[in-house]
C-alpha cells in the first residue's frame, strides 16, 4: 500500500497544475511578443538592408502608437478586472514582427512567424488578459501598419558567369524601380 501511494505522490508530483500551465503559456507569450519584432529588425542587418531598417521602425512605431493610444482612449477592462485591454498590445508588438518578416522576406519566413505571433494572441486570451476581439484589433492594427510602410525585398544587382565556346565573361543586371508611395510617407 505504501508503494501504491509513494507512486501515486510522485506522479501527481511531476503533473503540473492548470495555473501553472497558464503562467507557462503566458511567460512564453511575453517573450515572443519581444523576440519576433527583435527578430524582424535583425533580419534586416542578416539582409545588409537598410531600407528594411526603416521602414520596420516606421510600421513597428506607428502600430504601437496607435495601439497604446487606442488603449489610453478606450481604456476597455480586462477578463480579469484589469484597465486598457483593448488592443492588445502583447498581439500588436508580435503580429507587427511577423508582419515584416512576412511582408518584406516572404512566406518561407513568415509562415512561422505567423504560428507564433497567432500563440501570443492565444496566450493573452488564455491568461486571462483580452478578450479575443482585442486580439484580433491588435494584430490587425500591425499587419495594416506593416503594409502601409513595407515592400518586399529586392535585390537590386545580380550577376551570373557566362561560358560560351570558349570565352568567358560575366552579365550584372541592375534593377530600378520606383517607389510612388514613397512620396507620400
Amino acid at each position: 500500500m505504501k508503494k501504491i501511494l509513494l507512486l501515486f505522490i510522485s506522479i501527481s508530483l511531476l503533473i503540473e497544475h492548470p495555473v501553472y500551465a497558464n503562467r507557462k503559456i503566458e511567460r512564453a507569450g511575453d517573450v515572443i511578443q519581444i523576440l519576433l519584432p527583435a527578430t524582424a529588425y535583425g533580419m534586416s542587418f542578416i539582409y545588409n538592408d537598410q531600407q528594411g531598417r526603416c521602414q520596420f521602425s516606421k510600421s513597428f512605431l506607428s502600430s504601437m502608437g496607435i495601439t497604446f493610444g487606442l488603449k489610453f482612449l478606450i481604456n476597455k477592462k480586462r477578463p480579469d478586472g484589469g484597465s486598457y485591454s483593448f488592443p492588445s498590445g502583447h498581439t500588436a508588438a508580435a503580429f507587427s514582427g511577423a508582419s515584416f518578416i512576412q511582408r518584406r522576406y516572404g512566406w518561407r519566413f513568415g509562415i512561422p512567424a505567423y504560428i507564433l505571433a497567432s500563440f501570443v494572441g492565444w496566450s493573452r486570451v488564455e491568461a486571462k488578459k483580452h478578450f479575443i476581439e482585442d486580439v484580433l484589433a491588435g494584430a490587425a492594427i500591425s499587419v495594416i501598419c506593416t503594409y502601409i510602410f513595407t515592400i518586399p525585398y529586392q535585390k537590386n544587382v545580380n550577376g551570373a558567369p557566362i561560358i560560351d565556346q570558349g570565352q568567358y565573361g560575366s552579365i550584372v543586371t541592375v534593377r530600378v524601380s520606383f517607389d510612388f508611395m514613397h512620396l507620400i510617407r
